[in-house]
């Protein structure tokens, strides 16, 4: 390996892994085809994040400039209740989105973890800029239309901006937040959030501008849902592979979450032979999927995963201990 990039391994993954007081300053061949593998994972990661960002921010902008705000209509979250401030007060749209979500990203840092707090800064803030710097054009002044489309504009970037490791709409971590404090859903929070700004909308603006903007909630949900590949807002990951001690020393200490350690049998060829394995079973909120997947990925490539969606959780380590960064 070419010694620039031996330097590079061993500052950025080799010596994060060695504890305070390990001192080594040489590595195996092995140790550092590992860690140059790990680098170039996380470089590749860092880059889909950035990319996957980057076409919500783009997304909601357009849903945003091209459809819902020329026509005053309203979203449901923290976007809705940024749109419903900038119309009656009359206050510049892109100020409002990062004044509103920014108590949810300090929340975002404490439940979840300093990375995803990160990215959604940067998520939120390109957003702001997109919406007051890029000039969209307004596309049509049919209410059905923009109802339908804006939603569905705005709903894919909040979609992308999930599957980057971010939000743009912090609604979601303050529903999070509640339902481990309340023991409620994290869909009933997020539904009594949003009768608040529609009852509000219903109130301030007017009855029909409520209900198209009942639509425009409901088109982004959908797509929400269906960019993030129909991921519910819990997640289970059942894990088979070799390396499943280190997987499961992950998920407790770097994750932050509970595990079940199935005893199974793996079985293959054509009389059946099989050995025992270790099947670790936990449950994620889906802002945490693609933080997962990384660190399996590094473990192990060719580790077996079946991911479920699960409409909600009880008890257990999901609601009461926040993940932590390393």
């Amino acid at each position: 390996m070419n010694p620039f990039w031996t330097n590079v391994v061993i500052q950025t993954v080799l010596r994060k892994k060695d504890r305070p007081y390990d001192k080594r300053t040489q590595y195996s061949s092995f140790e550092l085809a590992k860690g140059f593998r790990e680098l170039r994972l996380l470089v590749w990661n860092v880059i889909k994040d950035i990319i996957l960002i980057l076409l919500g921010i783009t997304s909601a902008s357009f849903g945003l400039k091209g459809f819902l705000f020329p026509n005053k209509f309203i979203d449901g979250g923290a976007v809705g209740i940024s749109l419903l401030i900038a119309e009656i007060a009359q206050l510049p749209l892109p100020v409002l989105l990062v004044l509103i979500n920014l108590p949810f990203v300090l929340l975002g840092f404490k439940i979840i973890g300093k990375q995803f707090a990160i990215k959604t800064i940067i998520a939120i803030s390109g957003l702001a800029l997109f919406t007051a710097f890029v000039p969209f054009p307004e596309i049509t002044h049919d209410k059905l239309l923009v109802a339908v489309f804006g939603g569905f504009f705005l709903g894919a970037g909040i979609g992308l901006s999930v599957r980057g490791g971010s939000v743009i709409d912090g609604t979601e971590i303050l529903a999070i937040y509640l339902s481990r404090k309340s023991g409620s859903t994290i869909g009933d929070v997020i539904m009594a959030i949003n009768i608040v700004i529609f009852a509000a909308a219903a109130y301030l603006l007017s009855l029909e501008t409520a209900l198209y903007s009942m639509i425009t909630y409901l088109s982004a949900s959908k797509t929400v849902d269906y960019v993030i590949e129909g991921i519910e807002e819990y997640t289970a990951f059942t894990i088979i592979s070799t390396h499943s001690n280190e997987i499961r020393e992950m998920i407790i200490q770097k994750m932050g979450r509970g595990v079940t350690v199935y005893n199974g049998k793996r079985g293959f060829g054509k009389h059946g032979h099989s050995n025992e394995i270790d099947i670790i079973y936990t449950v994620i909120t889906r802002l945490e999927i693609s933080k997962l997947n990384e660190e399996i990925e590094k473990i192990d490539s060719n580790a077996f995963v079946v991911m479920s969606s699960i409409k909600d959780t009880k008890g257990g380590m999901i609601k009461k201990r926040p993940l932590k960064d390393h």
